[in-house]
């Protein structure tokens, strides 16, 4: 267990990262400077950026030879990036965007075993270094080849469950409106093979009303707009997780950033719902029409594209 280790970036998945390094045996270092190995977990690609690119950013400030290992959800551009930079640096950059097998796990990042870990870097011997601790923090570890294809093999998991999350959501919304219990439907769907057993577990946390967790909209939005920001470089429209993304974005606009996922169902139900779970429409009333007078960004906590105003007013995203 010989290398020690430090987080940079987002504070709270970074502290429950670091517990599951300290418990397989691993030492946190007390600096940058004394460290071997960076890890850092961001939630905006701005912020990614600042945390190696900014003046006081690791590229700067770690000593030569140590290991950058990436956890975020990014673009395989900034993975290609970093890891030129890291070369002329003479740092390690190893790509490993973390994903969760299961999104309704209160404490998704603090079992290792809900956990994907997607591996690139330029060096398969910089990898098979590495990857002891990488099985330390995740239950999977999977080698994608060169940098830039573990970004990209995350990216096109994200599409999948994020068009998942969607479906589940708006079929629930449709029995519900219609004034029929989902459940025969859903367990039906499920024993034919329609739906997966991730779709089943989304469910499930719906009908319980299991709205509280690690893997939250936020870092639901980091990864979605990574993957977009992935398709923009190659000049792709996505129309399907553009629309995933703006119903994301009206959820945490009116106060459901650190809600799990789940919590997307509310969006489609009755004012006095979300309200009873904290929710208030009258922030998206506000933000957007400050949005349509200003030409600003919604204060959403994002780092992505924007959608027009809804149209119909607020209180729910549909009619219900």
């Amino acid at each position: 267990m010989g290398k020690t280790f430090v987080f940079a970036g987002d504070t709270a998945i970074g502290a429950v990262l670091a517990d599951n390094l300290v418990k397989a045996g691993y030492r946190a270092a007390p600096g940058i400077a004394e460290a071997d190995v960076v890890f850092t977990f961001c939630a905006t690609q701005t912020d990614l950026e600042d945390v190696y690119f900014d003046t006081e950013g690791l590229v700067q400030v770690a000593g030569k030879g140590t290991w950058l290992v990436d956890l975020s959800p990014s673009t395989p551009g900034f993975a290609r990036e970093l890891n030129a930079v890291a070369i002329v640096s003479e740092l390690h950059a190893i790509e490993a965007p973390l994903a969760v097998r299961d999104a309704t796990v209160e404490r998704a990042y603090s079992d290792t075993d809900n956990l994907i870990c997607f591996v690139a870097s330029e060096d398969e011997d910089e990898t098979a270094e590495i990857l002891p601790m990488l099985k330390a923090l995740a239950g999977m570890v999977e080698p994608t080849g060169t940098p830039g294809s573990a970004q990209l093999a995350r990216a096109a998991l994200t599409l999948n469950t994020a068009s998942q999350l969607v479906s589940v959501m708006e079929a629930d919304a449709l029995c519900r409106a219609s004034g029929i219990q989902s459940s025969g439907a859903f367990r039906f769907a499920r024993e034919q093979g329609f739906i997966t057993e991730a779709a089943a577990r989304l469910y499930a946390a719906v009908v319980e009303k299991r709205f509280v967790g690690e893997y939250s909209v936020r870092i639901c939005m980091a990864e979605l707009s990574a993957a977009l920001m992935a398709a923009d470089d190659i000049d792709l429209i996505l129309p399907g997780a553009e629309a995933g993304l703006h119903l994301l974005e009206l959820l945490a606009v009116i106060g459901g950033t650190d809600m799990a996922v789940s919590s997307l169902s509310l969006v489609y139900g009755e004012e006095a719902a979300c309200a009873a779970q904290g929710l208030d429409w009258t922030r998206a009333e506000q933000a957007y029409g400050d949005m349509e007078a200003d030409g600003d960004e919604c204060d959403c906590g994002g780092d992505h594209h924007h959608h027009e105003e809804y149209p119909g007013g607020f209180g729910g995203y549909s009619a219900n």
